[in-house]
């Protein structure tokens, strides 16, 4: 498979950027498919940007500006994060005829990246893209967790993929090949009582924006943690920081709280893509809502080469392990603490045949409040509901 026969290269006249000679920028680290230069060598790079300027399937269709360019405008001025920096920009994705016909394309080609090991960051575009992103797992029979930051529920019974039914699209594939669904940030007002009564049929993680402000941003972070595919809304932060993002609310996360979410995810050993929508760049006239989108991929790529590999599923010597014995219940909780992060994460035991399909999701990322909670003799939730769903 040639990936440059999918893409466009990038104009230079459309990402103009700052360039300082005293600070060196992703701009000048950047592998980028230029035009009259040569496509990017992936051989040496563990991420990869590449752009999707299809708007269709949004509330809205502009099709006069391409938010990957506005974004990448703001982004390539920005600081190097870390000197191991190494990252290619594969250029805008040609566009099909119709939005199935891009989405078929980004499938193939998000495939091919994961399975050479390279995470992903796509620049959209509508959500509905989103699908394309989780079919590349389904085409690679991966079982996969997914987190979406959003006001909304994207679950709407709608039989055309679009932006507010892509989740819903998700559910209905057959084999289905989505093991947990987490949404963070939403907002009640937006989504309503039939929407979270479905989440919770659906056993799918929430936390509200309330929950996420009130106890603090950390609450997300074991979520994003768990997590192999991560879809990003703008809508999710308030209209003051984000205000040409489709759907914004007056509410929402503030710009540095979506920056730290991205930071979770970047340092996520198991995320291996991520997505970030809906901006609406015909509208963002000043570059207020493109440039917080490059701060949150910035943080997210800082995130991710600050990554640890401290996971206990690949990692067995740096974590100390701890049995805790249930009173009233057959079953202990083993927990496990990083030693090179003091992360937490406890395993859940199922049965022999589903322990060998989910294994990558049993053992599940927590905080040292839930392995408090089990010392009182309680079951952790997550635990729980997991634990019912492989047993």
């Amino acid at each position: 498979m040639k990936l440059e026969n999918y893409f466009a290269p990038l104009s230079p006249e459309a990402i103009p950027y700052e360039k300082n000679d005293y600070l060196p920028s992703l701009g000048q680290r950047i592998n980028a498919y230029w035009q009259n230069g040569t496509y990017p060598d992936l051989s040496q790079v563990s991420l990869a940007l590449l752009g999707v300027c299809d708007e269709r399937g949004s509330d809205s269709n502009n099709d006069g500006a391409c938010a990957p360019d506005a974004i990448r405008s703001h982004l390539y001025g920005l600081a190097l994060p870390n000197q191991n920096f190494q990252c290619a920009d594969l250029g805008n994705l040609v566009l099909g005829h119709s939005l199935d016909d891009t989405c078929f394309a980004l499938t193939e080609i998000v495939s091919e990246l994961l399975e050479k090991n390279i995470t992903v960051v796509i620049l959209g575009g509508s959500q509905s893209l989103a699908m394309a992103n989780y079919k590349a797992y389904e085409s690679l029979g991966r079982i996969i967790n997914v987190a979406s930051i959003d006001a909304r529920f994207d679950i709407e019974e709608q039989a055309t993929l679009n932006a507010r039914s892509w989740i819903y699209h998700i559910v209905l594939q057959q084999p289905n090949y989505l093991f947990n669904f987490a949404n963070l940030a939403h907002q009640s007002y937006l989504c309503g009582e039939r929407m979270l009564s479905l989440m919770e049929q659906l056993q799918f993680d929430v936390i509200r924006l309330g929950d996420l402000q009130g106890n603090g941003i950390t609450a997300a972070e074991p979520l994003l943690r768990w997590s192999d595919m991560v879809s990003v809304d703008l809508c999710s932060v308030r209209w003051s920081d984000a205000p040409a993002a489709r759907g914004v609310s007056p509410h929402g996360l503030y710009g540095e709280q979506l920056c730290q979410l991205m930071r979770f995810a970047g340092m996520s050993d198991k995320v291996s893509s991520i997505g970030f929508y809906e901006l609406d760049a015909a509208r963002d006239t000043d570059g207020h809502t493109a440039s917080l989108a490059a701060q949150a991929i910035w943080h997210f790529l800082e995130g991710f080469f600050a990554r640890m590999g401290d996971s206990p599923y690949y990692d067995k010597a740096n974590y100390r392990r701890f049995l805790v014995p249930l009173n009233g219940c057959m079953q202990e909780i083993v927990f496990y603490k990083s030693k090179k992060s003091d992360r937490w994460w406890m395993q859940v035991p199922s049965e022999e045949e589903n322990s060998t399909r989910y294994k990558r999701h049993l053992l599940i990322p927590c905080t040292y409040d839930d392995y408090q909670q089990a010392l009182k003799n309680e079951l952790p939730a997550r635990w729980w509901r997991v634990y019912q769903r492989v047993n």
